[in-house]
């Protein structure tokens, strides 16, 4: 391809390595496209209040796509720009079912607020189970009727005894089109967002304001959340530690996150 116009990236598996640190290279990389006047997005399935750090290792700022494309966050001003949600209504109606289909389940939500260092124990909700297999500190353990009392902007539902694969396949079955389903690791964690809601989704918003066309786009990513955008994309790299179906759908494989593989393929121009 030419020259891009934009470039989006992944974050975890791709633009991080596997200690979650930006090399060198990388943020060097990325600062000289940057310097240029060609904007560098940042899609991910984090939420905002994770992206400090990222942005941080970087030394550059600017317009996210965070939580699978359901919020456009403005990383440098700490601003949330736009969001897209699941009703609570939708939300009740799914968890209760795949309590049903998926026994030994565990659900969570997360919501935004303007910033992210804004009511941070407001912006993560969770059953006890889901806490208890994943101990994060972020998480607030509450009732399952206040997880899902108020829109979310992404619902998660996590097994210890389940591949992500085999979650998936029950949960498609039961969801249907209701909400997007998709992960980003293999270890039994599932991610909703709302119809229509995706990588794909927001980087298109944010090409659309930037005046971007998408042929001049170039994308890389490394699992099935992923797919939409590489899909989606001009140019869609995908990591050569990729899941497969990444790896399907991509223009070009690169090398692992560990190689450097983002800086490898903007080093042509940049």
């Amino acid at each position: 391809m030419r020259k891009p116009g934009l470039v989006a990236s992944d974050v975890d598996g791709t633009l991080l390595d596997s200690m979650e640190r930006v090399s060198g290279r990388t943020a060097a990389t990325v600062q000289r496209v940057v310097a240029e006047g060609t904007p560098f997005v940042l899609v991910t399935g984090r939420p905002p209040r994770w992206m400090p750090t990222v942005v941080d290792g970087l030394g550059v700022a600017g317009v996210a796509v965070c939580s699978n494309g359901a919020v456009l966050y403005d990383t440098g001003a700490d601003r949330v720009l736009d969001s897209s949600t699941i009703d609570s209504v939708t939300l009740h109606d799914v968890v209760r079912e795949l309590h049903h289909e998926l026994p030994g389940c565990a659900f969570a939500v997360e919501r935004t607020t303007n910033g992210a260092r804004d009511r941070v124990d407001d912006q993560f909700l969770a059953e006890e189970d889901f806490r208890r297999v994943w101990p994060n500190s972020d998480i607030r353990v509450v009732p399952t009727d206040q997880v899902v009392g108020k829109p979310a902007v992404k619902l998660l539902a996590l097994h210890d005894k389940m591949t992500s694969d085999e979650m998936a396949a029950v949960a498609h079955e039961v969801i249907g089109t209701r909400l997007q389903l998709t992960y980003s690791t293999g270890a039994g964690l599932i991610e909703f967002s709302a119809a229509g809601v995706d990588k794909a989704s927001g980087l298109r918003a944010v090409a659309a304001e930037l005046g971007v066309e998408q042929a001049d786009v170039i994308a890389f990513g490394d699992m099935p959340n992923d797919v939409p955008m590489l899909s989606w994309a001009g140019h869609g790299v995908a990591m050569r530690n990729a899941h497969a179906s990444a790896l399907a759908v991509a223009d070009e494989v690169t090398g692992t996150n560990n190689d450097n593989g983002v800086a490898q393929v903007l080093e042509r121009w940049w």
